[in-house]
Order: structure tokens, then sequence, then C-alpha cells
């Protein structure tokens, strides 16, 4: 696990636009640049809400050999703990490894740093 994901905001078409240049070679990505991307703050915090952050807590300190044993801990239905994961995963925030017939989570870092520049973004 790593210590810490650094998240940033940034509109689709800011993303789309970024991403363009660097494939082109116009731009460079910068190695503290954040990895994972949220379209909105509306998108980050329903992903980070109280509820998940408390998911994630739970992940960290319980290590549930399965999203069955995850959702024991958590009083969570598996289809909706499912349903989370992988759109938390999708985000780099958790990691799903498959052992046997199981999916275990795991969490990818302990603390989210969160960038947000103003000077971007549309109306």
């Amino acid at each position: 696990m790593k210590e810490k994901i650094r998240i940033g905001i940034m509109t689709y078409e800011d993303y789309k636009k970024r991403t363009m240049e660097i494939a082109a070679g116009k731009r460079k990505r910068k190695a503290e640049e954040p990895k994972v991307w949220f379209p909105s703050i509306e998108s980050a915090m329903q992903v980070l809400s109280t509820k998940n952050q408390k998911l994630l807590r739970t992940i960290i300190d319980k290590r549930p050999d399965s999203i069955s044993t995850l959702g024991k801990l958590t009083g969570r239905s598996v289809s909706n703990l499912s349903r989370t994961l992988k759109t938390m995963e999708r985000y780099g925030l958790v990691k799903m490894t498959r052992k046997q017939r199981r999916v275990v989570p795991q969490v990818s870092a302990r603390t989210l740093e969160v960038e947000l520049d103003l000077s971007t973004g549309s109306d």
C-alpha cells in the first residue's frame, strides 16, 4: 500500500485536452501531478463520501479476505459493495485481487491529497 495518492479535479474536456497534449508531446506529465482525476468535486465527494471513507478504513483495519466478509463487517450488501468497490478501483483507490474463488479488496493508499486548479474548468 502506498502512503499517499494525489487526486485531482478537472473537467472531462480539460482532462481530454491535457491527455491529448501529453500524447502529442506538447506537454510533459510532472511527477507531482495527480494520477487520479475526478471530473468534478461532486463526483469526488460521491466516491469519497463519509460512508465510503468508513468502508476504506474498515478494509485497512480489518483486512477482509473477501467482499462477503467485508459485507458482514460493514452491514452492506455484497452487490452494493461490488458496485462501490468497482468505482473506487476505476479511480485507483482500491485494488481487487482474485484469490482462488474470492475477490479480496485492498486499499491503494492511506492518504489522499486533493489538487484543485481554479484556473481551469468550464462554466
